[in-house]
């Protein structure tokens, strides 16, 4: 870690956050690609769990058609975000979360990642307070409907 990477905040995107900013979704889009810009500027990732990354593909298929999914994962790899796969011991962290927590499968894995590198999560999503203090959150402003 360089000089200027110490204490900088560190971020986990999860689905909605990535959903955000690929669907411009107002001030939610907006703080999410500021949060990359200055990540890119100051050196470090941004985080997303592969299993973060497959439901952000599936909602875009699912809104848009096969074409437009292939596409927002065009737009995903010139982003600054480094995509962290599930291994066993991941996957055995984020279903105790989820035992403990009562989280979606998919969330917990974001909130694994989150704790386990030290980052803040970048979510909309209520249910993450669900962790109280053990999860740092910067939240984002919820999408209507």
């Amino acid at each position: 870690m360089t000089p200027s990477q110490r204490g900088q905040r560190r971020f986990v995107l999860d689905a909605n956050a990535l959903i955000s900013l690929l669907e411009n979704r107002g001030g939610a889009a907006e703080r999410v690609r500021r949060i990359i810009e200055d990540a890119s500027r100051n050196g470090l990732p941004i985080l997303l769990s592969a299993v973060n990354w497959g439901e952000v593909f599936y909602i875009a298929w699912r809104l848009h058609g096969e074409e437009r999914a292939r596409e927002t994962e065009a737009k995903l790899r010139q982003l600054p975000i480094a995509i962290i796969a599930a291994d066993m011991e991941r996957a055995t962290r984020a279903a105790a979360i989820k035992q403990r927590h009562n989280l979606g499968y998919a969330d917990a894995f974001a909130a694994e990642l989150a704790m386990e590198r030290r980052a803040s999560l970048v979510t909309a999503d209520p249910d993450f307070s669900k962790m109280g203090k053990t999860l740092s959150l910067y939240k984002l402003p919820q999408h209507p409907g």
